[in-house]
């Protein structure tokens, strides 16, 4: 990741009256707009959603819209719900019931894949449908949700259930590549409580070199993204050599960075805005999550060293 890049906010994630959220496109794309998130991918639920919004007005040139879907199918009579994202998709793709778990992933992740999009697995504990275990068998997911905004998808797992963040160090020490996305997975846009599923709880923040179609699609594709539910990164620099992000403070909180490794272990925890892992080359991969004293984290993407 190279410094002479911009910063880019996005949500993935997004609901409208196309399908089950309670405000129009239009009015959802307003409110996006409106608390300065550069891009947006409306995924209505087995509809893509185009609108036209901010061309007939050059005062409303942002957010960048991007077309996506969430396929969503539930299987086994209706009691596993799998739910997958299609960012960047060229059309309209149909929900396929393989009747097993991996057997629906693989074909829906396929059928997202031949309509030219970013596959993104949206919320695994949903339904407690699937976890890691079933992850690592499916090939052509790029992305994984590790944090949903929706109060009703276990994003924190229960005992003998992984949590998100969990099931992503169990995809990542299999050694499948699968960047941590945070998303609203927003539908009510009217009434703001912690038992309505509300924008603005979790975004991404891509660097690319312009706000452009292509150029987000390839920073979600190749990992040139954090993930955050609150916490600013001024700077974060990558390789195999060592991870440094830098946070934008804010107030009297106090941050900490954790450094993760293979298996979700704990490398370090360092105190403070800045911090730097220096990588010995055992760690199978290095994943950072830097968390505020009120709360939020910034998730970054891992560096691979098998």
């Amino acid at each position: 990741m190279t410094s002479k890049q911009n910063w880019y906010k996005g949500n993935i994630h997004t609901h409208t009256t196309e399908s089950d959220g309670d405000a129009d496109p239009e009015e959802v794309v307003g409110w996006y707009r409106r608390h300065d998130y550069d891009f947006l991918v409306l995924t209505d639920h087995n509809h893509v959603t185009i609108i036209d919004y901010g061309r007939s007005d050059p005062d409303f040139d942002k957010p960048l819209m991007i077309p996506g879907e969430e396929v969503s199918v539930r299987i086994q009579e209706g009691r596993v719900a799998i739910h997958i994202n299609g960012i960047g998709i060229t059309r309209t793709v149909e929900p396929i019931d393989a009747v097993d778990v991996v057997s629906t992933l693989q074909a829906n992740v396929n059928a997202i894949l031949e309509a030219g999009g970013i596959v993104s697995i949206n919320h695994p504990n949903y339904t407690w449908a699937f976890d890691h275990t079933a992850l690592i068998k499916v090939n052509g997911a790029t992305l994984l949700e590790i944090f949903n905004g929706h109060p009703g998808v276990n994003l924190y797992g229960a005992p003998g259930k992984p949590s998100y963040e969990e099931i992503w160090d169990g995809v990542l020490s299999a050694g499948k590549v699968m960047f941590g996305v945070a998303t609203d997975d927003s539908h009510n846009y009217h009434e703001f409580t912690p038992r309505h599923i509300n924008p603005g709880r979790g975004w991404v923040v891509a660097r690319a070199e312009e706000l452009s179609r292509e150029a987000i699609m390839d920073a979600l594709t190749t990992g040139n993204f954090y993930s955050s539910t609150g916490v600013t990164l001024e700077e974060l620099e990558m390789d195999r050599s060592s991870v440094s992000v830098k946070v934008e403070e804010e107030r009297d909180f106090i941050y900490v960075t954790t450094f993760v490794g293979k298996g979700g272990v704990e490398l370090d925890q360092v105190e403070g805005c800045e911090a730097t892992y220096k990588i010995r080359g055992d760690e199978g991969y290095v994943r950072a999550v830097v968390m505020s004293s009120s709360g939020p984290k910034a998730w970054t993407q891992p560096v691979f060293l098998d």
